[in-house]
């Protein structure tokens, strides 16, 4: 018995198919990061609230007092050139904030609360997730 050229191909589609599957269970290294790359945004959820340093509104601590829910994420954005007086509202608001600098933007700081601590499905009262 001899062998035809189907059971050639078939060994060597055989043979193109370990290799395939070797390749790809070899996950491909990480590229450097370069300069070239901008930095990723960080997420920021959808605002629940935001101030803005205008004429009329009231001091970042008393627009923070009114918002008192602990699983609001303070987040205070900024041109690049603004970097010092966002780092001063940050301070100034007496709990943990995120700071962003933004180039290109114009403009005053500006603060968001949001939820995208992860945390806005835990239940506001202690024990509140226990049966009853």
């Amino acid at each position: 018995m001899g062998s035809g050229w189907q059971t050639v191909l078939a060994d060597l589609s055989m043979i193109l198919f370990m290799v395939t599957a070797a390749g790809v269970s070899q996950s491909p290294p990480e590229p450097p990061p370069s300069a070239a790359q901008p930095p990723q945004t960080p997420a920021l959820g959808e605002p629940v609230a935001l101030w803005r340093d205008e004429t009329g509104a009231p001091a970042l601590g008393q627009w923070l007092a009114l918002h008192p829910d602990p699983r609001l994420r303070l987040t205070i954005i900024a041109p690049a050139e603004q970097a010092e007086a966002a780092l001063a509202l940050a301070h100034e608001a007496g709990r943990p904030a995120r700071v962003v600098l933004e180039p290109g933007r114009t403009g005053l700081p500006l603060a968001a609360l949001t939820y995208d601590l992860g945390e806005a499905a835990r239940p506001l009262q202690a024990g509140a997730d226990r049966p009853q």
